[in-house]
């Protein structure tokens, strides 16, 4: 829960105005209102901010867990034992208090920070957004030392992957054998405008490529075309794909600190070293085999402002189904 201060038309007015639409309103009401401490997670990094909602919206009730704690229930139902949070040093003692300590009576938690100081070289004084995914697991691999899956923090995987990728860490005994979570690529994309997605081009349940690419959709017709030389790329109905639930061995440390190097001689304001990217060159190269492991879940993620009544909508319905209960951390 975002701890919730129950306020004033004065304290309202003093410091969330800048709502014009919502100061109105409240000043026709005269409501009681509660500041939410709330989260995102941007191309920055975490940003947090503080939501006016009133008292008696449901959406107070709805979002005393946020995606990341159905995350953490889903692991820890499918057998996970610890979480790694990467995040900015800067964040780390509000991320704490409002979603970390939570959630430390029930799994081992650790935090990793992830920034641009102690690089093997320098980089351009005007980089300041984080350098990618594939860094940010790289920032983990002195507490890491077993079988481990990544996620994105602010999607909603379903229960079924989790228990898929965790049968997987679990049981491999290959060193170079990793594995993807493939998806429907109908249960991926939105209504409300183009996404990118990570293209499986699969042959006996293993990846021959992960091309991340920008679909789009014009009635019952799907497009696609490759971030990388903005090349079209067939897609349809059938086409699986990945939303970066991987799961690894410590192997992955030594084949990014590697690849690394080579970012860090070609860094800009803007590049970043990402996951999907790499996995596709260590593929190419033959340094790796993924196995891709279809879901029966539903895959949900917040790339446009109404995709959230979407996970909202479908989170309550689990709640009512008895999958999750109301308050997950009792």
């Amino acid at each position: 829960m975002r701890k919730f201060e129950k306020i004033s038309f004065e304290q309202f007015k003093k410091d969330v105005c800048s709502d014009e639409d919502l100061y109105n309103e409240f000043i026709e009401n005269n409501s009681d209102y509660v500041i939410v401490q709330d989260y995102e997670f941007t191309d920055e990094g975490l940003l947090f901010k503080s939501l006016p909602l009133k008292i008696d919206d449901p959406i107070v009730e709805s979002i005393q867990n946020s995606v990341i704690d159905y995350s953490i229930y889903d692991a820890i139902k499918a057998g996970f034992t610890k979480v790694v949070f990467i995040i900015k040093e800067e964040n780390y003692e509000i991320f704490r208090s409002t979603i970390g300590k939570r959630i430390e009576n029930y799994i081992k938690v650790e935090y990793v920070f992830q920034n641009n100081d102690n690089l093997p070289v320098s980089i351009p004084t005007d980089r300041t957004k984080p350098l990618g995914t594939a860094h940010a697991v790289l920032c983990c691999k002195n507490v890491i030392n077993e079988n481990f899956a990544i996620i994105n923090a602010d999607d909603f995987y379903g229960r079924d992957a989790y228990f898929k990728i965790s049968n997987f860490i679990k049981n491999n005994k290959i060193n170079n054998e990793f594995a993807v979570i493939g998806y429907n690529i109908l249960e991926t994309i939105t209504d409300n405008g183009s996404v990118k997605r990570g293209i499986c081009n699969i042959k006996n349940n293993y990846l021959v490529s992960l091309d991340e690419s920008i679909i789009s959709r014009d009635g019952d017709k799907l497009f696609a075309k490759t971030l990388l030389g903005n090349n079209e790329i067939h897609v349809d109905k059938n086409t699986i794909i990945s939303m970066n639930m991987f799961g690894f061995t410590p192997k992955i440390f030594d084949l990014l600190e590697e690849g690394f190097k080579d970012f860090l001689n070609n860094v800009d304001a803007t590049n970043e070293y990402l996951v999907p990217i790499e996995i596709n060159k260590y593929i190419k190269k033959k340094l790796i085999n993924v196995s891709v492991i279809n879901t029966t879940s539903i895959w949900y993620g917040i790339t446009y402002k109404d995709d959230l009544n979407l996970i909202r909508g479908e989170i309550n319905r689990l709640i009512n189904d008895g999958v999750y209960p109301k308050n997950l951390w009792k």
